[in-house]
């Protein structure tokens, strides 16, 4: 095998392609790229043997072959060369490859590509396309809220199905971890209404949000019972779902709560910010003392002191006290597009439904907080 290839054209498909690789592997061929080169074009392919990606790029190929070099390692020297460069990549003697790009020589140790695993997907008879930007929001909207709780690995990753709403059609993504849950919904694109409820695994969504930065346009989705792979660009990214039943969320989104609350959204979360410097790392808990026109956010640390705010927010219900985690609050203020947020509240004790309002706001976006005793 011979190749040439522009140095940024190659840093950033094994950008791509090496973050898939775990750092530390029992199983040596899977700290590899496998590297197939023909036509003029370079494939690259990387496997945990849950996630695959494999891209494509353009390259001068003097010498068609494949191999399997270091994926970490390879991606630390083309980082490192100068931009602009046109590296080589050759086949020497004793099963090692040569990298040179202008005065730099590298020998790199490559195994077998017979050793490489395949991950076979199989038939995909569920396919759609769906906006590379919806992509994008269903993912940003609720990625934070998945569970990194190995126990409860069905909660490990992102819920994506078709849902009937009174007259509409919707796809749904839904995110939980029992202390918080993130719901966000788009309409059903046309070939998706059979499509399974799956459970993409987390690492999935953070490596398929990472490609989806450079993506426009439309995303072929493909899905069975037991993979999905999405397909873009020059770039595909298959995963194993997860094997498990997702929880009835719906029975834990509260549809009586009837005690308003709006406020600004920003002002909020600075003000919960501020004052959240002075509670315990372990509960980081926050309390809200509610009142007609205002709101009194405190905290109380034995070990650090107390600290309290007000802010002005429109509420006309009955007086409510009521605690959360602040961290689990920012993070779904921080999600709001409007100007404002709505909570909705039962009581101190019941689970609290949190939505965008005022200018900007996305309607499609639904939260629900579980509260906290403080």
């Amino acid at each position: 095998m011979r190749i040439t290839v522009e140095r940024s054209a190659f840093l950033k498909s094994l950008s791509h392609v090496q973050s898939v690789v775990e750092r530390r592997n029992t199983i040596p061929i899977l700290s590899n790229v496998l590297i197939e080169a023909q036509k003029n074009e370079l494939s690259l392919v990387a496997t945990d043997l849950d996630i695959e990606i494999v891209e494509t790029l353009p390259a001068d190929v003097a010498t068609a072959g494949v191999t399997t070099l270091p994926a970490h390692t390879l991606h630390d020297i083309v980082r490192k060369l100068p931009d602009g460069a046109q590296v080589q990549v050759a086949a020497g003697g004793d099963g090692r490859f040569q990298l040179t790009a202008g005065r730099s020589r590298f020998g790199l140790a490559s195994l077998p590509r017979e050793d490489f695993p395949a991950m076979s997907a199989g038939a995909m008879p569920h396919k759609f396309q769906i906006a590379a930007g919806d992509l994008r929001r269903l993912i940003d909207k609720t990625r934070f809220a998945i569970s990194t709780e190995e126990t409860r690995y069905y909660l490990n990753g992102v819920y994506l199905h078709a849902h009937k709403a009174k007259d509409a059609k919707l796809l749904r993504a839904v995110a939980t971890d029992g202390h918080r849950l993130a719901r966000f919904e788009i309409p059903l694109p046309e070939e998706a209404a059979s499509i399974p409820g799956v459970i993409i695994p987390r690492k999935a969504v953070a490596e398929l949000r990472k490609l989806l930065d450079d993506a426009e346009g439309e995303i072929d989705v493909s899905l069975s019972d037991t993979k999905i792979r999405f397909s873009f660009g020059s770039v595909i990214l298959t995963s194993k779902l997860i094997d498990g039943t997702f929880p009835d969320y719906q029975r834990v989104i509260p549809t009586g709560n009837d005690r308003i609350l709006d406020v600004n959204a920003a002002d909020l979360a600075e003000s919960v910010d501020r004052v959240a410097t002075i509670s315990a790392e372990k509960t980081r808990a926050v309390k809200l003392n509610i009142e007609p026109r205002k709101l009194t956010l405190s905290v109380v640390n034995p070990d650090a002191g107390t600290a309290t705010e007000e802010l002005a927010v429109d509420f006309s219900s009955e007086p409510l006290e009521i605690g959360f985690n602040a961290r689990y609050l920012l993070d779904i203020l921080g999600q709001l597009d409007g100007s404002e947020a709505k909570f909705l509240f039962a009581d101190s004790g019941s689970p609290t439904v949190i939505r965008d309002s005022g200018e900007g706001a996305d309607l499609s976006t639904l939260y629900v907080l579980m509260p906290m005793r403080v």
